[in-house]
């Protein structure tokens, strides 16, 4: 009996050690900028429901910008310290304004596409041709127009074969919805609104084209190189959101709505599975592996770089910066190195 009894304490005490230990009453402020009505950005609202933040001695504030350019361009007067967006604005914040990429949020590779109307599918499936001098509507400068150009080019075409009309993603939805466009460049959960109420089918994504689409999360490098604490306690409140996301299946399924829903998205059962099928989230373990130069580039590296090229071809850029001025995996590797901290981040348990 007294086995069983001590075996009980060893367990608890166990449990005890994979939480934070309390921190200071006065919790240190960081801001945290992000893109509302994004899968990547659903930490942010997890850990911030469940009080995380504190544990780890954090006070956040947000700041929510409609799409990366204004929010990389913010990053100028201070008005954020750290925050998650598209690999695009991540590569175009390295080359003007320093910022440094310090860990992933997703791979959306899946979930960038071209889509089009269902009636039209078998026949461009089959002569890819009938797309010349069609309309593709898409965000130029962004994620889906890059996993765009990258399926035209699989598909034996140019971007130029197509007349590229420069929308908005809302903006895209509304043309296609009301039948003034049959081609639509777009990122979840849009193209699940295609999908559902139009009938789109996906003609084509950035992962079948082998255009990898990473999430990135960011740090102004002024602010990283002083507080690099601070910066690998915020990775581990993220991270700690995808353990227990992935773990709790039910229960984060029904935050994302809420989530969206705040954004002012509704988003249906449909369109939460697929972001939770199509969209892979890396563990801190995995991430530094992926950013592991030892025997040259790392995977990260290739990625952000071939983003780099397209932004250089479509003169956003005048020079593709090199992926080691700017991707910096020290962060993650110290929130790997402090027990606590690793053991923070990788915990399912519930509070």
């Amino acid at each position: 009996m007294q086995h069983k009894y001590l075996a009980s304490i060893a367990v608890i005490v166990g449990c005890m050690g994979m939480q934070m230990p309390a921190q200071a009453a006065d919790p240190t402020p960081i801001n945290i900028s992000y893109q509302p009505v994004n899968y990547w950005a659903l930490p942010f609202y997890i850990a911030t429901q469940k009080g995380w933040w504190k544990d780890v001695g954090l006070a956040p504030t947000f700041s929510t910008f409609p799409a990366g350019p204004p929010q990389i361009a913010a990053a100028q007067a201070k008005s954020w310290d750290v925050g998650g967006t598209g690999s695009v604005p991540a590569v175009l914040g390295a080359a003007r304004f320093g910022i440094v990429t310090i860990g992933l949020t997703n791979d959306e590779s899946k979930t960038n596409a071209l889509l089009m109307r269902g009636d039209k599918y078998a026949a461009v499936k089959a002569n890819p041709q009938l797309l010349k001098g069609q309309r593709l509507l898409v965000t130029t400068n962004s994620t889906a127009d890059y996993a765009s150009r990258a399926c035209l080019k699989k598909l034996g075409l140019g971007v130029n074969d197509m007349q590229v009309v420069n929308l908005g993603q809302a903006q895209i939805i509304t043309a296609f919805t009301s039948k003034n466009g049959d081609y639509a460049g777009v990122w979840a959960p849009n193209t699940y609104t295609l999908e559902e109420k139009d009938q789109a089918k996906v003609l084509c994504s950035g992962a079948d084209a082998g255009a990898v689409v990473p999430g990135a999360l960011i740090a102004r490098a002024d602010y990283a190189k002083k507080h690099p604490g601070r910066v690998a306690k915020f990775l581990a409140v993220y991270l700690r959101a995808w353990t227990w996301a992935k773990a709790h299946p039910k229960q984060a399924h029904s935050m994302t709505k809420a989530f969206y829903a705040q954004g002012g998205v509704d988003v249906s059962d449909f369109g939460i599975n697929q972001e939770f099928a199509l969209r892979p989230v890396f563990a801190s373990a995995e991430q530094i592996q992926m950013m592991d130069r030892s025997k040259g580039p790392s995977k990260v590296d290739g990625w952000f770089s071939n983003i780099g090229a397209f932004l250089l071809q479509v003169g956003t850029i005048q020079s593709n910066p090199d992926p080691k001025t700017y991707i910096d995996d020290s962060y993650m590797k110290r929130l790997a190195g402090d027990k606590k901290l690793s053991a923070y981040a990788n915990t399912a348990d519930v509070k």
